[in-house]
């Protein structure tokens, strides 16, 4: 109860500043600086995830306008229609993110700002706060940074500090290299700082209210920060610049649990529950985004994503999918290589399997996944295999895919919509039939079995961390149809700059022009 009584006081409350963009959303998106009332750094921490929100539960404008022509084609993680320019990211997709992830930036800058004007002793007392807001806007940061490179952040977001003059705001753009170093340098040094923490009597109750994420469970932050790391650490192994820093740290943390405990069970996955679907912070917006109506049919499953489940029998099948009302003996996956007319007419017809309305679309306690169990032991595993540790690496994969089927079960679960009638959880035994078909030992590669999993994990849940993971591994493979015409003859490797950035920053952009480009890899990308 008392989280929903701050997600009803939060949509009033939040201080929101922006980073970067033209005058008039200065002035119609953010309150004036000069009219802000007293803040705190409890009410900003609350506040920043709130801003965060609708880039952490499925909203419309993340789903709809940004992920739908972008990532969830360039990973055919959804069916989509053949078109002109099938692969080129329009500048409506790119702003939508942009504009909300420096909402939360901002925020975060605000908060940052209030403690930093604090005595030092209530420094002390509240210094958790900092700590946790760093590791939510570490996080955001780090899918920012994945998906465009460098962007402006360590002087982003000072609207309140100059004192509302716009013309002082617009900052610099930061390397994705040094940005990627700054935030694994700060949470190293939260996570060793919290070994030996406590959070002060004083602030026991008030914290686990404006926690939204993990009520005030310190060892929850614990495990988080460290999943996150290990994340990070691992996307950036390949990179000469971190190859050897990688390297320690991850033996570190996957040696040293007690110290560097993570997210191994789904339990202490780090998520943005909903309570209460009629206050700000709710997935309502998900059946719009993937039930538009005309043509849009944004909900279609793949061919690529369903043949394999329906081969192998995945007990995930029935509870991300369901079959089309025309093809109620079969799952079926749109496939890519058809006309769009031939797609259409199957759309159109009923064929085609759509997601599981009572799991995504119409659930309108979806929850927020920042981190879960599934993802940390594949990349457990990914390391074993990585050190030819192959009989811990299969225990740590087994338990990514166990955690991820129970994780899509279990928010089927909690659904509060019965639309489609619930499938019965798999049993231990027909999990482990399961694992037995994905045949680890047999594989020729195991890094493309675990990309694999991840693929179907990740799914729309987490479609940055799918993508990035698909980039960095080269697989799945994926084929497209495409125009003479088109722009775009491959898949972007990276988003370019948001349009809104390019026109509004134009003098600081100037410094990253010739990195803007969906053809330039990332640093870390080296496959």
């Amino acid at each position: 109860m008392k989280k929903q009584y701050i997600l009803m006081s939060l949509a009033a409350t939040a201080l929101m500043f922006s980073a970067s963009c033209k005058k008039e959303n200065f002035d119609s998106r953010y309150r004036n600086p000069a009219k802000v009332e007293s803040a705190s750094v409890d009410k900003g921490f609350a506040g920043m995830i709130y801003s965060y929100r609708e880039l952490i539960v499925p909203s419309y404008g993340n789903y709809f306008v940004t992920l739908r022509p972008t990532i969830f084609r360039y990973t055919q993680t959804t069916g989509y229609f053949n078109e002109t320019n099938l692969l080129t990211p329009g500048a409506a997709a790119l702003d939508e993110r942009w504009e909300r992830y420096y909402r939360g930036l901002t925020q975060f800058r605000d908060m940052t700002n209030v403690y930093n004007s604090l005595p030092e002793e209530e420094k002390t007392e509240r210094q958790a706060y900092l700590w946790f807001a760093k590791i939510v806007h570490f996080d955001q940061t780090q899918q920012v940074v994945d998906l465009h490179g460098s962007i402006p952040w360590s002087e982003a977001g000072t609207l309140r500090e100059n004192k509302g003059d716009y013309s002082k705001t617009f900052a610099k753009f930061d390397k994705a290299e040094d940005i990627y170093k700054t935030m694994l340098d700060e949470l190293k040094v939260i996570s060793d700082a919290l070994v030996t923490y406590k959070i002060p009597a004083s602030l026991n109750n008030n914290f686990a209210t404006q926690d939204l994420i993990n009520g005030g469970n310190l060892d929850l932050w614990r495990k988080y920060c460290n999943s996150l790391r290990l994340r990070m650490l691992t996307r950036v192994q390949s990179s000469a610049a971190f190859s050897s820093r990688a390297t320690a740290e991850l033996k570190e943390i996957i040696d040293n649990p007690t110290k560097y405990p993570v997210i191994l069970v789904n339990a202490d996955n780090a998520q943005l529950d909903v309570f209460n679907p009629s206050s700000d912070i709710n997935s309502r917006g998900l059946k719009d985004a993937l039930e538009s109506g005309g043509d849009w049919y944004a909900n279609l499953g793949s061919k690529g994503m369903i043949d394999q489940m329906n081969t192998l029998k995945d007990p995930r099948l029935p509870i991300l999918f369901e079959k089309g009302a025309k093809s109620p003996t079969a799952f079926i996956g749109l496939d890519p290589s058809l006309t769009a007319t031939a797609q259409l007419a199957l759309a159109r017809g009923g064929t085609i399997s759509i997601y599981n309305k009572s799991t995504f679309s119409q659930n309108q306690v979806f929850p927020g996944i920042l981190f879960s169990a599934a993802e940390s032991n594949f990349l457990i595993a990914e390391y074993y295999v990585r050190n030819g540790q192959a009989t811990l690496a299969k225990a740590k994969f087994d338990n990514g895919v166990r955690e991820s089927i129970n994780m899509y079960y279990a928010i089927r679960s909690k659904s509060n919509n019965q639309i489609t009638p619930i499938t019965p959880a798999p049993t231990a035994g027909e999990i482990d039939t399961y694992l037995t078909a994905l045949n680890w030992a047999a594989a020729p590669n195991k890094l493309n079995l675990i990309a694999n999993q991840k693929w179907i994990h990740f799914n729309i849940t987490q479609p940055i961390e799918g993508w990035s993971e698909v980039r960095r591994l080269d697989y799945p493979k994926f084929s497209f149809v495409l125009e003479n015409s088109d722009i775009q003859k491959t898949v972007p490797v990276k988003w370019q700059m948001a349009p809104s950035e390019v026109t509004y920053n134009n003098d600081n952009y100037k410094a990253v022009e010739g990195e803007s480009n969906p053809n330039t890899k990332l640093f870390w990308d080296l496959n």
